[in-house]
């Protein structure tokens, strides 16, 4: 059945990919594929245990959604599943409505996302302004890389509290029981992951030995590195920190049966601010990072954004009922899925099923994995996802810049990321308006007759800009300033670029003022826009015949006459 022209279609970029799809691109697939699982299993676990589920959960998620985001997208590479900028969302969540309401309120944000993907609402995404994207992004990082001191320094505390200061106290009045081989672990793990070679920083030509070992290194994700080298010391040396075993007991190694959630309207109230939160959030992260791997390799077709949109929408709805948490797009796997060479969404299938053979075979292994080494290499996600250089350049910016990043930043960091988000949009939408009003103005328009002066009593001004709510202050003041003996005021709207109705109110409010003063209104030259505007309104028939005129020329001869 054909959806009405309103509705988004629903084809996933997958289909368009394997027309053509030959060996080669399978074995490029194939390659990429590989590399992004092993770098989405460390990332997976750490994600979740960051925020307060099993490490398995975020498992299940890079399996589920990742499979589903990958298969039914409207990106060629993009990689989903859990993401660092979840962590805080999700920990808050179970912290304040626990785990089954954390299910719920993911498969409604999944509902929320796939409607404003149907109803193509997939570029308004856009109109969020960077300043805002980039506050609440290193507000997230900070949280996330103070969320991982507990595990870096192995402190013995109960469970952190989801807000800044309480996390900041309850670290602080613990610090006696901190543990150096925790610490340790960790360091090293970070040290690692910073200075392991990276294969987007390699020269095209290596010349000797050092070289070729380098970029052979390189191909080996340093997080699994870390992840070995750090498992492999605990069990040599018997370090005494805590493992995923000694917390959670380890990882299934098999996929969780499907079961359904807890579900009740009454609780479905409590959830609408969560299911926004986890909705805009996956919707912005998605989307952004498909922007980033349409910028990366430019030879493949521009992602749909509304297709990407259903797609988070639906892998949302289905992964809770596993057991999964919120997901989305993740641009460090996508990097390193288009570094990889992934020639299609078959890469981004292929990762999630390297996942799933690695729990069903590997999954006892995980048992001896360090929390202080998965701390470790959450603070080197958290570091690469902040963009700390804007800070230093706030300078060149001016003050609505300045002060919607640095206070959606601060807001994120101390009361919430929502409540952020919602302050910076109305700090930004004020800002705007007050911008555009300075644009609009009210000038003397140095229009003359064919004698070369006005008509005695004729006062003639131009419009310029955008009239509009937040300027109809200067038309509402023009009536008061006029001089004395004025029996006529033409407006000429020829640069005025648009109108809404409050300003088609001023010019009628304007325009009975002057009537009780005993003025006339002429408006002359009026662009399309505002025309319709003012005939739709009935104005052309309040103001009277003949009072719009063509020209200012034309509305001074018609008074002369």
């Amino acid at each position: 059945m054909r959806l009405p022209s309103q509705f988004h279609p629903f084809r996933p970029r997958l289909l368009d990919a394997l027309s053509g799809y030959d060996r080669q691109r399978l074995v490029a697939d194939l390659g990429a594929g590989l590399t992004v699982g092993i770098v989405a299993l460390p990332l997976a676990m750490a994600f979740a245990i960051a925020s307060g589920v099993k490490p398995e959960q975020g498992i299940f998620t890079a399996i589920i959604a990742g499979l589903l985001i990958s298969a039914l997208g409207g990106s060629q590479v993009q990689i989903g599943g859990p993401a660092g900028a979840f962590i805080v969302i999700v920990y808050g969540i179970v912290e304040r409505y626990g785990l089954a309401n954390l299910l719920i309120a993911t498969s409604l944000a999944g509902v929320l996302l796939f409607v404003m993907g149907l109803f193509k609402l997939g570029a308004l995404v856009r109109y969020i302004p960077v300043s805002i994207v980039i506050g609440f992004t290193n507000g997230i990082a900070v949280l996330i890389g103070l969320s991982q001191f507990k595990d870096l320094l192995g402190l013995t505390t109960p469970r952190l509290p989801g807000d800044f200061f309480g996390q900041i106290a309850m670290l602080s009045s613990h610090l006696d029981s901190f543990n150096p081989a925790a610490f340790g672990v960790g360091m090293a793990c970070l040290a690692l992951v910073v200075m392991w070679p990276k294969s987007y920083t390699m020269p095209q030509a290596p010349v000797g030995l050092s070289p070729h070992l380098r970029r052979w290194a390189s191909h080996l994700p340093g997080t699994i590195v870390a992840l070995v080298l750090a498992t492999l010391a605990v069990l040599l040396f018997k370090l005494p920190v805590e493992t995923i075993g000694s917390r959670f007991g380890g990882i299934p190694q098999s996929l969780p049966s499907f079961a359904l959630p807890d579900f009740s309207w009454a609780t479905a109230k409590l959830l609408v601010i969560p299911t926004i939160t986890i909705a805009l959030l996956g919707a912005i992260e998605s989307l952004l990072c498909a922007r980033v791997a349409d910028n990366m390799a430019p030879q493949h077709q521009r992602h749909d954004p509304n297709q990407e949109l259903m797609a988070q929408g639906l892998a949302n709805i289905v992964a809770p009922f596993f057991g999964g948490i919120p997901a989305t797009g993740t641009i460090a796997r996508t990097v390193t899925n288009v570094r990889a060479g992934a020639a299609s969404p078959v890469a981004g299938i292929i990762h999630a099923l390297a996942l799933l053979a690695i729990v069903l075979v590997a999954a006892p292994l995980a048992l001896h994995v360090p929390l202080a080494a998965l701390a470790g290499i959450l603070l080197f996600v958290a570091w690469n996802m902040g963009e700390w250089r804007e800070f230093a350049r706030l300078k060149q910016f001016l003050l609505p810049y300045r002060s919607t990043l640095l206070g959606t930043f601060v807001l994120t960091v101390v009361v919430d990321l929502t409540v952020a988000v919602e302050v910076g949009l109305l700090m930004a939408c004020g800002f705007f308006i007050y911008r555009m009003s300075t644009m609009f103005s009210v000038k003397p328009h140095p229009a003359h007759d064919q004698t070369g002066q006005l008509p005695p009593g004729v006062a003639v001004f131009e419009l310029f800009g955008a009239l509009f709510f937040g300027a109809v202050g200067k038309i509402e003041a023009m009536a008061g300033q006029l001089p004395a003996h004025t029996r006529c005021v033409v407006l000429e709207m020829h640069r005025l670029i648009s109108i809404d109705s409050s300003g088609i109110d001023a010019l009628q409010q304007l325009h009975r003022q002057l009537k009780r003063q005993g003025i006339a209104l002429v408006l002359a030259d009026v662009n399309l826009q505002a025309l319709g505007l003012i005939r739709r309104s009935g104005f052309e028939q309040e103001i009277g015949p003949g009072r719009i005129a063509p020209t200012v020329d034309a509305a001074l001869l018609g008074l002369a006459g």
